[in-house]
């Protein structure tokens, strides 16, 4: 009985631990993240189409989407992978890194790596989030390695 009843507690642990699939929170609405890259605050747009939960590594996000700098336009790849979770009662916060990868078409394309922030309120009454705020800061660097910047996105 004691190991029926230890074996019992260590599944509800493992379930309860699992962190919940929040893919449509990267996918912003439909919305494109809208950001700065480079010394100059050139405009990068940044959106996000596909964003699925790693089925092996729950903290773990596969994505494609495409960038937009300036006629500069180009498809992408990549994760978002979830380090740390913070939660009070009416508002939680996750933090984590990216790294996304352009497909390669010449000197203007590269890969974005960096951290994201995602803070949120939790309205209890209706069980959904009200506001939330992603921000995502890093670097952009071409392939051919002549070319790095500073990047910074955030959610509309």
């Amino acid at each position: 009985m004691k190991k029926f009843l230890l074996l019992f507690i260590l599944a509800a642990n493992f379930v309860l631990g699992q962190m919940p699939d929040i893919s449509n929170v990267w996918l912003n609405n439909s919305k494109p993240y809208v950001g700065t890259i480079g010394n100059k605050g050139q405009e990068l747009k940044l959106k996000i189409n596909i964003a699925e939960q790693n089925k092996k590594n729950d903290q773990e996000y596969f994505v494609s989407g495409y960038s937009l700098v300036d006629a500069n336009y180009a498809k992408f790849e990549g994760k978002i992978t979830i380090s740390k979770y913070k939660d009070a009662k009416k508002q939680g916060t996750v933090f984590g890194e990216y790294e996304l990868a352009e497909e390669n078409k010449g000197k203007h394309s590269g890969l974005f790596k960096g951290k994201f922030v995602y803070h949120f309120k939790w309205n209890k009454k209706t069980e959904k989030i009200e506001e939330q705020h992603i921000e995502f800061d890093g670097d952009w660097k071409s392939y051919d390695g002549s070319l790095e910047f500073k990047t910074h996105l955030k959610n509309q």
